[in-house]
């Protein structure tokens, strides 16, 4: 996807659900969820099973039960290996998510496929930290 889809994206979205946040501070997935709830306005809703609370918020175990709360999940920020990732993309695809995002790194044709005929907007191999301070440069 080229930069104009992912600014569309960044700029139209309203709630993330960060799936496989970590409560380590040296993890990607946890400076990403920190740089969004102090630099971005979205609602964020963080996923793992493993642990219950980050940064003063609830963890959820799925992002089923996250979109329960929530409402409406717009992007789906994936931090888990590519071969895990297919129930998450199912999961994202049965509630009702827009765009399903693998982080910096991480990119699978065949997922990016499946997502896009069940109509999500894919993004491989993108940090979403990364994009959302380059379209704040513009």
């Amino acid at each position: 996807m080229g930069s104009s889809g992912i600014h569309e994206v960044l700029t139209t979205s309203k709630a993330i659900a960060i799936v496989g946040v970590s409560d380590k501070p040296d993890r990607p997935s946890n400076g990403v969820a920190e740089y969004l709830l102090h630099n971005s306005q979205y609602d964020l809703y963080f996923v793992n099973p493993a642990i219950a609370q980050l940064f003063g918020r609830p963890v959820y175990p799925n992002l089923t039960e996250a979109a329960a709360v929530a409402g409406q999940i717009d992007v789906v920020d994936v931090f888990r290996k590519v071969d895990d990732m297919d129930p998450i993309l199912d999961e994202a695809i049965a509630i009702g998510a827009k765009t399903f995002w693998m982080q910096l790194g991480l990119k699978s044709e065949a997922l990016a496929a499946k997502g896009e005929s069940a109509g999500l907007t894919v993004i491989q191999d993108k940090c979403i930290k990364i994009e959302l301070e380059n379209i704040k440069a513009w």
